[in-house]
């Protein structure tokens, strides 16, 4: 008997056993037309309502347990595919997602385990490449960081430039990535477009609050850019030609299907057609043989290879510069002297150099780890000089001389990090790794140059003044895992820490991250989060607008490392699976930031910066609104953003503002951002944007003895009943508000072997006159019949941006 009851005994704990037995499915989802990887693609069980998504590298993995699965992938603008099978050991399923016909959603956000209504991560956003393309820009040019200034939380720079302010923090506190390669200079043209090439992007994430643990090293916010990894199918590309520039992309395999390519390059023309201009505007001075120029180019590179089905590598770069040059030669005959020909030069180039070798590796099906090799290098070089040649007829004595000017400027990293994604159930995804940077920055060198070359004499002499170079070390250890408690509730825990060691001095910082959200319904949910940042590396810039001799630098002893905690809070509503509703409210406070004292300039000298600039601190609080339509043939949302940013230095450095609190530079109140854009049939679709915000701060020294005119919104400002006060703090006055309309329309065509689009686009339709430098300005009149000389005082706008007309051609094959 008794043995019977231990029999049965076994028999119920080996079923229970075999019952509670759990297996892993894992795999690579992929779009079928190109084998291109998909990110954050849903991988959904309607049995269990346990679910997943893709990584960066578009691997999953879920672990379910044995019996009966309903597996579901879905991604937007793809139709949904559908796995049935019985589940009793490991399983691979690779799949193949074709692009739906029916439905093709375009939408800056998504309802997957990261983010969006179901998700733990809040204050994060994607934004798909073709909407990047949608929106009418500057020359039509499409830029990745002026379709980002069009979401809430954001505020954009002066008039034109493709800076971002996010949620109260500097230039500088943001992260931008290329293949998970920081990027320091992301501006062409003095900020006017950005450096990423919409050709060549496969996805952008922005996270602007709520970081996960896996980012760090800048305060306020993170620009995740991923490259294409190039068609395995078939050769692909597009050509485009615009007023001032012109792109072409190509795309395919290289041999086999195991290996793909994907190349992008850019380059603008102004420098060639304005040639011709320059030499009749100089003729009719009377100067001849000069030559002057303006230009920029891009150019991306990224192959991909399949070693196995469980490694793959990447080889990524990209390559920029901007480039500045004149010269103005001479020559005339000097019956004493012989020939005289001299020649003035200048040449001056600014840009960046990144590569990214990368080894994708599947330790096994619940375990992916991801290894990465990157150099970085931002470059600036100004060269100016001049060339002096003598060749007299009598003495037979030939002269030559040269002198030369110049700067050289940058940073160099070179950086190792590994990153391992491991999902052990279906409601853990844990993500860890390590990272480490060598920086070396070149804060400022002056080389002068001398050499001359006589038939008896050669001369040749240098002069380098400046700084040493600066070597630094930073590391970090990361840990986070996006936790699912309950069919309610959700979390995304995580520890980043950091260490910065630079001329003996060392700094560390553990900062946590905490990510909430609480489902009330399939479509309503709360989130709430908590981040504490670290930054290491100030940019020293005292303009407007980004210059090539705004400086990189390191913390030091005396200027501590900025950080930066931030809360926030947000609701989140879909309706109808078509609106899409979010509302934030975030609050950060900022330590150890930096601002240059009264009179303090660099222009691209380091010596002596830390006596140059005051360390206090500063607070951001705001709130924010979303609407967005993401199905149907008419889409966009509307955006805006109510925000308040101030900063506070004590009276100890050196009374800056008097120990008295300030708005920031682009302290903002209100913004609203409108896109819309409708697709009538397959030949012809159109896009607007309309953009409206307060104007940004300025610091105007005025004399107490002058009283100035109020603004009216023109040019010339004047308003007898009004005056702006004395000058008494920074940032004493507001600029007028800023508004301008976008507008733009597509017609394409199927061609034979192809489709031929053009784009006609307006920026600033009603030829607003925006500020972008407001100065004080006086204004003499005379009167003949008294002979007395009336002094006004006035302030005077420069706009540059009026109304502009744009077309481009573009041919995808």
């Amino acid at each position: 008997m008794k043995r019977n009851i231990s029999a049965t005994i076994v028999i119920l704990l080996f079923t229970s056993i075999l019952n509670a037995q759990s297996f892993t499915i894992s795999g690579y989802i992929t779009e079928a037309k190109n084998s291109e990887t998909l990110i954050s693609c849903s991988v959904y069980d309607s049995n269990t309502r346990l679910g997943t998504v893709t990584n960066t590298y578009g691997f999953y993995s879920i672990t379910l347990p044995k019996g009966e699965i309903d597996l579901n992938f879905s991604y937007m603008g793809f139709g949904t595919e559908k796995r049935h099978f019985y589940l009793d050991k490991d399983t691979i399923i690779n799949v193949s997602m074709e692009e739906s016909i029916e439905l093709k959603e375009v939408t800056v956000t998504a309802n997957h385990k990261e983010i969006g209504i179901k998700g733990s991560q809040m204050s994060t956003i994607d934004v798909p490449v073709t909407l990047i393309k949608s929106v009418p820009a500057l020359f039509g040019e499409t830029d990745v960081i002026k379709t980002l200034q069009l979401l809430p939380g954001v505020q954009a720079g002066v008039e034109g430039s493709s800076g971002i302010y996010v949620r109260g923090g500097g230039p500088d506190e943001n992260l931008f990535m290329l293949d998970g390669v920081p990027i320091y200079n992301v501006n062409h043209m003095g900020g006017f477009f950005s450096v990423f090439n919409a050709d060549a992007i496969k996805n952008v994430t922005f996270y602007k609050g709520g970081f996960p643990a896996r980012f760090g090293s800048r305060l306020s916010s993170v620009v995740d850019i991923q490259m294409k990894d190039g068609n395995t199918k078939k050769l692909h590309g597009n050509i485009s030609v615009g007023i001032i520039s012109s792109k072409i992309n190509l795309e395919g395999p290289v041999f086999s299907k195991k290996t793909s390519f994907n190349i992008s390059a850019r380059r603008t023309y102004y420098d060639i057609i304005a040639q011709p201009f320059i030499k009749m505007a100089a003729a009719t001075e009377g100067v001849e043989n000069i030559s002057a120029g303006y230009y920029f180019y891009d150019l991306n590179a990224k192959v991909t290879h399949k070693l196995s089905d469980n490694d793959k590598l990447f080889l990524s770069i990209y390559s920029g510069d901007d480039g500045i040059y004149s010269s103005f030669k001479e020559g005339y005959l000097d019956y004493d002297l012989g020939n005289i020909d001299s020649e003035m030069k200048l040449s001056w180039k600014w840009g960046n150099l990144i590569t990214a070798f990368r080894w994708n590796h599947i330790i096994n099906n619940k375990l992916f780890m991801n290894t990465t090799a990157t150099y970085t290098q931002y470059r600036f070089n100004m060269n100016m000089g001049l060339d002096f040649s003598q060749k007299n007829y009598d003495t037979s004595t030939d002269i030559y001389e040269s002198s030369e000017l110049g700067y050289r400027s940058g940073i160099n990293d070179i950086a190792a990090k590994v990153d391992f994604d491991y999902s052990p159930q279906p409601n853990h995804d844990i993500k860890f790794g390590a990272a480490l940077v060598n920086h070396t920055f070149r804060p400022g060198v002056s080389v002068a140059s001398e050499k001359l070359v006589t038939d008896s004499l050669n001369e040749h002499s240098d002069t380098i003044i400046g700084d040493k170079n600066i070597t630094a070390f930073e590391t970090a250890l990361y840990f986070e895992d996006n936790w699912t408690i309950n069919n309610y509730l959700k979390a995304n825990l995580g520890l980043h820490y950091s260490t910065f060691f630079v001329q003996n001095e060392f700094y560390h910082s553990l900062q946590p991250r905490i990510n909430l959200r609480l489902l009330l319904t399939d479509d309503i949910s709360l989130k709430a989060s908590y981040t504490m940042m670290s930054q290491y590396i100030h940019l020293l810039s005292n303009n407007n607008i980004s210059l090539p001799t705004d400086l990189w630098v390191p913390v030091t002893k005396k200027i501590k490392p900025m950080k930066a905690n931030q809360y926030s809070i947000g609701a989140f509503y879909n309706l109808l699976s078509m609106f899409d509703f979010s509302v934030e409210a975030y609050y950060k406070a900022m330590d150890n930031q930096i601002e240059y004292k009264d009179g303090a300039t660099f222009w691209g000298s380091s010596t002596g910066w830390e006596d140059k600039v005051a360390m206090g601190r500063g607070w951001s609080y705001g709130v924010e609104f979303m609407a967005q339509k993401s199905i149907g043939k008419t889409q966009g949302w509307i955006a805006y953003t109510w925000s308040k940013t101030d900063r506070l230095f004590d009276k100890t450095e050196q009374e800056l503002n008097q120990g008295k609190v300030f708005p920031a530079k682009y302290d903002r109140r209100h913004n609203l951002n409108i896109v819309i854009t409708h697709k009538f049939n397959d030949k012809i679709d159109i896009a607007g944007t309309w953009i409206y915000r307060t104007g940004q701060n300025g610091t105007l020294a005025m004399q107490n003895s002058y009283a100035y005119p109020i603004p009216d919104g023109n040019n010339y400002w004047y308003n007898p009943e009004g005056s702006i006060p004395n000058l008494t703090q920074r940032n004493n006055f507001k600029y007028p508000s800023y508004q301008r309309l976008d507008l733009g329309i597509n017609f394409n065509k199927q061609k034979k072997h192809g489709i031929r689009t053009w784009n006609i686009s307006v920026y600033n339709v009603y030829n607003r006159q925006n500020p972008f430098l407001i100065f004080p300005y006086t204004d003499y009149s005379y009167n003949y019949y008294t002979q007395e000389i009336t002094e006004r005082k006035t302030l005077k706008q420069i706009s540059i941006f009026m109304i502009m007309p744009s077309i481009s051609y573009s041919y995808k094959f």
